[in-house]
């Protein structure tokens, strides 16, 4: 029965990883075609085709996009912000594209940081978070409290010289938990969002309200709770002088008593993993 258990939850990876990377190539392609004069309403609708063309036909979320200074979230006040405008690419200009498809049942949320030509702020930004992703999944296995977690990643921001830009986020998160999506030849939206996805969240905030945790991690008192089992975006957000940086991927977190099984990301072959190993 054991064996049995591993390889389900072995193929249900493998299903999560092969739409994460899907994602993540989305993100390579279209950043390969972006030029000056693209607005972030065009790179959004490249992701869309691009996935859509793939066999993509449900969605956590729609794509974003964000350039210049809305990288950092720069003014962002409400949620409407977030969607794409018609802000044009520049020469040197950062930009992040972040979508969360569906595929086969399976969901992944990924952010990709880049810019138009070189900048030096975005690449040292993108450096600097390679420490944050080492420090989550070490303190993930230590079951430190999520709101914990979250404030080392605030102190270590500080020390680097940079502000948290996820806290602008809805309720601040800095992950979330995601899951499988049960397939329909055609699902609504609400504002962007998958209603199919959104189901799942609600059901899990209201079971987790039941028991004492939540599937949003954020700085608040909901948070304060060791990491649950499951599947969590984790998503990272630097900002330094308007300009804005992040990865976002899947930590895979177990009930698992020894530490090193107890979470690993779900995959270390990603754009920002091998930017890391190069420059080394």
């Amino acid at each position: 029965m054991a064996t049995a258990v591993t390889s389900e939850r072995s193929a249900e990876l493998s299903g999560f990883r092969r739409v994460q990377r899907l994602a993540y190539e989305c993100a390579e392609a279209v950043a390969a075609q972006l030029k000056p004069g693209v607005t972030e309403r065009e790179a959004a609708r490249m992701q869309r085709e691009w996935l859509r063309a793939r066999g993509v036909r449900d969605w956590f979320h729609l794509p974003f996009a964000w350039f210049g200074d809305r990288t950092a979230f720069a003014g962002f006040r409400v949620p409407l912000q977030f969607f794409p405008t018609s802000r044009r690419l520049e020469p040197g200009m950062p930009f992040i594209l972040d979508m969360a498809p569906v595929f086969e049942g399976h969901t992944a949320d990924i952010g990709y940081s880049g810019s138009l030509g070189i900048n030096p702020v975005q690449n040292k930004l993108m450096a600097d978070l390679e420490a944050h992703r080492e420090l989550i999944l070490r303190e993930v296995r230590e079951r430190r409290p999520l709101r914990e977690i979250y404030e080392d990643v605030d102190r270590l921001m500080v020390r680097q010289g940079y502000a948290n830009r996820h806290r602008a986020y809805p309720f601040g998160v800095i992950a979330h938990k995601v899951d499988r999506v049960r397939e329909r030849r055609w699902s609504p939206r609400l504002f962007g969002f998958g209603t199919q996805s959104l189901k799942g969240l609600a059901g899990d905030v209201l079971h987790g309200h039941r028991e004492g945790w939540s599937p949003l991690w954020s700085p608040y008192r909901f948070s304060d709770h060791p990491p649950r089992p499951g599947l969590w975006a984790v998503e990272p957000h630097l900002g330094f002088r308007g300009t804005g940086a992040k990865f976002e991927e899947i930590l895979v977190v177990t009930d698992s008593r020894n530490p090193e099984e107890s979470a690993c990301w779900l995959d270390d072959d990603l754009p920002h993993v091998r930017r890391w190993a190069e420059e080394k």
